[in-house]
């Protein structure tokens, strides 16, 4: 006979769980409690529950397994609805225990009483109150299937009386079963037969075709196509491939966006890129995913294909000719290879200012060839989007469909909890890292050596970038911030701070080669521009109204600045 809590850590550890991230609480003790008794399953305590739930999220998507999280009632487990959110949309399993009020005070508004069924609903594949100790294994076990094979978040919501009540039940073991989803022959029949007709075939690539890297480039070979990525389809497909032409998107840069938009057809692997603008307006497309809900959401699909991308890949290439013709494929990699020099050029060194490309390019060089990087939403990104270079060892790690800010930080705790030997980088933006400050103490506390990089440009830059696009003057987006350095020293982790671009290797390197954690506060150009791979009218005219408007508010220098600092780019 053993505890509700009990039963769940060693079916947890039984499962292979090894970790749960949370804050401890009242409601949760007897959570906590069953942690400490077993000593199997690690408890990582974090400073606020959003960490707890962005970490699980970082480990599963490193591991590809289940990840825990937990908060206590109330206030203590809406804390974890962000980082859920995160990880819903990532597509990520994760549990999380939600922690309530004693069961005989639901429904009265005791004190700290919530509804979590409710609010954890659209964030999760599966949300259920324990209300009796003799659901709980079934409904345990329930939980975590549905994470793992649906991909998202389940949640347990369990009171504390509850946990502590005695269950005669052994543990299981939940873990992923693996499968073959393969579409049907005649649309494999279809989907080949446009493949072996078109003459400018591209591939649109995301995070679904992981584990198919060989599979993807022998389809672009045989197609002669050249091959685009998502963000998150970067550490799959960006290495080892000649058919590279680059990323698409708002993240992206010009020779992805004339790929797409010069193809006459579009096969989709994986991807499910939001922004509909980039998508090629007459062209037939393709769409392979595992999740037939998925297809067609973005753009009109002429042939969808529901199963897994290797699998579909492999079933595809007996059906395919080789192209006649590589004039499209080889247009586009010549286009590629000027774009890319000329991105290149702009992550040089500068004698009055660093700019962020270049902070990027030395993250690269001088980072670890199995390095896991956590860019912030904002400005962060778009720099590792552009300048980071993957081997398929790296991993890139971020909120890249839910957007949230300050998820280098908090990834970057489960990141590291998986592995203290990796190297972690997180490319955090200070108004990332100073919204959620209090985990620098979390890496010291549990003795996680993760490498943060402080891209400081006082500023909400990539809120700044979009109001000047829109035509807005610059507002409520400044940042009076410290010297992060110091405030590392303060909290015992190891600070370097960098102000000019002559000494960014030399201390990049030292930084990077700490035992232990360690912050590195960049001062990076404010007024960087973070073009886009294509310039829309609407755009184009934002901007002329933002000049105007910011002369005509008496902030005319601001243009001054900004033309100094982008002249590489500009003219």
């Amino acid at each position: 006979m053993a505890t509700v809590a009990n039963h769940l850590v060693e079916t947890l550890h039984a499962s292979g769980v090894r970790r749960m991230y949370g804050l401890a609480g009242d409601s949760l003790n007897g959570v906590t409690d069953a942690l400490r008794e077993h000593g199997g399953v690690e408890w990582v305590p974090v400073r606020h529950e959003e960490t707890a739930a962005f970490a699980a999220s970082a480990e599963s998507q490193l591991t590809g397994e289940l990840a825990v999280c937990a908060g206590s009632c109330g206030p203590g487990n809406l804390h974890l609805i962000n980082g859920l959110y995160d990880a819903q949309r990532t597509r990520t399993p994760v549990l999380a225990i939600a922690a309530h009020i004693p069961s005989a005070e639901i429904g009265s508004g005791y004190f700290q009483e919530t509804h979590p069924q409710d609010l954890f609903r659209e964030c999760s594949v599966y949300v259920e109150h324990v209300s009796s100790a003799d659901q709980m294994p079934r409904m345990l076990r329930t939980a975590m299937r549905a994470a793992i094979e649906q991909r998202g978040v389940a949640v347990l919501v369990i009171s504390g009386d509850v946990a502590l009540t005695d269950v005669d039940a052994r543990p299981s073991v939940v873990r992923r079963v693996p499968s073959t989803v393969l579409p049907a022959d005649e649309l494999l029949d279809d989907a080949a037969a446009r493949l072996n007709s078109s003459s400018k075939t591209a591939l649109l690539v995301g995070a679904g075709a992981a584990g198919a890297h060989d599979e993807v480039v022998a389809l672009a070979e045989t197609l002669q196509a050249p091959i685009v990525h998502a963000m998150r389809g970067k550490d799959f497909i960006g290495y080892d491939n000649e058919f590279d032409v680059g990323m698409t998107g708002l993240l992206g840069f010009s020779s992805g966006y004339k790929a797409l938009k010069g193809a006459d057809t579009l096969l989709i692997l994986g991807s499910s890129l939001p922004y509909r603008q980039f998508y090629p307006e007459n062209a037939d497309v393709i769409q392979v995913d595992v999740r037939g809900e998925q297809i067609g959401t973005r753009v009109d699909v002429d042939v969808p294909l529901v199963g897994g991308v290797k699998e579909t890949a492999l079933a595809l290439l007996p059906r395919l000719k080789r192209a006649k013709s590589s004039r499209f494929l080889n247009a586009m990699v010549k286009d590629y290879k000027k774009t890319r020099k000329e991105l290149d050029e702009l992550a040089t060194p500068d004698k009055k200012r660093i700019h962020p490309q270049y902070v990027a390019r030395m993250i690269d060089e001088l980072s670890d060839d199995d390095a896991v990087f956590l860019p912030d939403v904002g400005s962060p990104v778009m720099w590792a989007a552009r300048y980071l270079t993957m081997n398929g060892r790296r991993r890139i790690i971020g909120s890249m469909t839910h957007g949230s800010m300050a998820n280098a930080i908090t990834q970057a705790v489960g990141a590291q909890s998986v592995d203290k030997n990796r190297q972690i980088v997180a490319m955090a933006g200070d108004g990332g890292l100073s919204m959620m400050l209090g985990e620098l103490l979390t890496l010291k506390q549990n003795d996680l050596p993760v490498k943060t990089v402080v891209f400081n440009n006082s500023s909400l830059n990539f809120i700044e970038l979009e109001m000047k696009a829109a035509g807005f003057v610059t507002f409520a987006t400044d940042l009076e911030n410290p010297d992060f350095s110091l405030m590392a020293e303060s909290m015992g982790i190891k600070g370097f701070r960098v102000e000019t671009s002559a000494e960014l290797p030399q201390v990049m390197a030292e930084f990077l080669a700490h035992d232990g954690p360690a912050v590195l506060d960049v001062v990076t150009e404010r007024q960087e521009l973070t073009i886009p791979p294509a310039i829309e009218f609407e755009q184009a005219k934002g901007f002329t109204l933002y000049a105007v408007r910011t002369v005509l508010s008496g902030r005319g220098t601001e243009l001054i600045d900004l033309a100094k600092a982008n002249a590489r780019q500009l003219f």
